[in-house]
């Protein structure tokens, strides 16, 4: 996968602002690792339909975003039910909400790329078989292993929260 471009924009603001462009949030999802200053959010609906959302450590990669989770904790059993799902986050001066869908990820060369960039940011993981280990984790996480997903986006929502404002839709092919 490479980097995308929007197939489609539409200028959701209300107020005379001008769409916002892509890439005002993609500059910062691609500057490195988000550190804890980005707050994301994995939204997932159960099998019988219910809603859930987790706070999650939501990563850039190579045009997508990737997250980690425990086989047994909700969210992984939610997205092996229903891959349709949306992460939200706050970035500097924008919020966005990311409409796709997760895959596990198992090819070596991505776990042990994206690994790389969860050590950059300060989570000691390691690849092992076709997830990742670690001395610890996000106290909800759960022990070792988390499999790695990645989120193909095909729709993305923004909200500035700075200057200039504004509020666009994005949408990509998958």
């Amino acid at each position: 996968m490479t980097e995308r471009t929007p197939t489609d924009e539409k200028n959701l603001n209300r107020y005379g602002n001008d769409a916002l462009p892509w890439s005002r949030p993609r500059d910062i999802l691609i500057s490195g690792p988000p550190g804890p200053e980005m707050t994301s959010f994995l939204g997932t609906c159960t099998p019988d339909g219910l809603p859930h959302a987790a706070g999650v450590g939501a990563l850039w990669f190579d045009g997508d975003l990737y997250i980690t989770s425990n086989p047994d904790t909700r969210k992984s059993r939610d997205l092996a039910a229903n891959p349709a799902c949306t992460i939200s986050a706050k970035l500097e001066g924008i919020d966005v909400v990311f409409e796709g869908e997760a895959t596990r990820v198992t090819e070596q060369s991505t776990l042990e790329q994206v690994a790389a960039l969860y050590r950059e940011d300060g989570w000691p993981a390691e690849v092992e078989g076709d997830a990742f280990t670690a001395p610890y984790s996000a106290p909800s996480a759960g022990p070792p292993p988390w499999y790695l997903y990645r989120v193909t986006f095909h729709t993305v929502f923004g909200v500035a929260t700075a200057e200039p404002y504004g509020a666009t839709r994005w949408r990509f092919d998958r």
